[in-house]
């Protein structure tokens, strides 16, 4: 049985994504007042929505979003066939914005109304990616960015900055289906920003400098993926054009639970797919620290405003 939303549910995802928006788009002006030559590009709002049912989807996208993301394969998979979604998300655009196996490709790229791959990381990744895409000719190209781990933190995912340059190559090359948008990086989370820039941040955008200028490509045509919840409109007056927000605009989520098609968790904290091969189990983790860190936010300022009241 599917479970609809209460009024005050849908109530909560409408001023929450309402909220949101405000943010990103004061964000984006504080921004465009650097003058820097990218300043003015737009910002892409994700509303990630991993573990959530379909009813929140479809309020968030009655309330305008239109860009959603989602970690898991099987999860993606599911709702993009979503009855309840397929009627009333006609423009809908999926991203998948977790880490991706080799064996879950194909089931990603039959997704209807996949929009991008925020993800690849690999040559392995990015060649199946174009041959699960050209096999089922699919109109146009699909999206792609290079997820770059500039934290180099051993339970994230993402390519070494050193690898971002022959990865990006290759794709232009020889990845005739898919398009090439920009990079990605999730960032360290216990980053203070009374200390200055995320470092991870600024890492992101020097390897954006250094891959245009290594390949000729125009900066305004490599996007920038970074920030979440917690630190989004950092991110965007950095220099981000595309956040991924989850928690901040459907509440707090409970970290899923293993899947055994999902792999199956080494004592080390990977999953190991049908080939052997060990990947980084990251993303109930991600939720966890992601969530503490908006919570402590909103504490801070609720005592803040206590203190100013009294």
């Amino acid at each position: 049985m599917i479970r609809k939303l209460t009024s005050r549910e849908m109530s909560s995802i409408s001023s929450a994504l309402r909220c949101v928006l405000d943010k990103v788009e004061a964000a984006t002006e504080k921004r465009k007042k650097t003058g820097d030559e990218l300043s003015s590009l737009p910002t892409r709002l994700v509303a990630v929505s991993k573990t959530k049912p379909p009813s929140s989807i479809v309020e968030a996208y009655r309330n305008g979003q239109r860009h959603f993301g989602e970690n898991y394969v099987n999860e993606i998979a599911k709702k993009a066939i979503d009855p309840e979604i397929l009627s009333e998300c006609k423009d809908i655009h999926w991203h998948f914005i977790g880490h991706l196996q080799k064996n879950k490709t194909g089931s990603l790229v039959s997704c209807p109304n996949l929009y991008m791959v925020e993800t690849v990381d690999s040559n392995k990744i990015a060649e199946t990616l174009n041959k699960q895409w050209e096999t089922r000719k699919k109109a146009g190209k699909l999206k792609v960015m290079i997820q770059i781990n500039t934290s180099m933190e051993e339970n994230k995912s993402g390519c070494k900055e050193e690898d971002m340059v022959n990865l990006v190559k290759n794709i232009l090359e020889n990845c005739p289906d898919l398009e090439f948008i920009g990079l990605m990086t999730i960032g360290s989370f216990d980053h203070d920003l009374s200390k200055g820039p995320n470092p991870d941040f600024l890492k992101l955008l020097k390897c954006r400098e250094r891959l245009c200028e290594e390949l000729k490509l125009d900066k305004k045509n490599v996007e920038i993926s970074m920030g979440m919840s917690a630190d989004f409109e950092h991110a965007i007056e950095l220099g981000s054009t595309n956040v991924r927000v989850g928690s901040t605009i459907f509440g707090a989520r409970k970290p899923k639970a293993p899947n055994k098609s999902d792999g199956n968790p080494t004592p080390s904290g990977e999953v190991k797919d049908s080939s052997g091969s060990g990947n980084k189990m990251t993303d109930s983790k991600t939720d966890i620290l992601q969530e503490n860190a908006t919570g402590v936010i909103e504490l801070n300022k609720g005592l803040s405003h206590m203190s100013m009241a009294t």
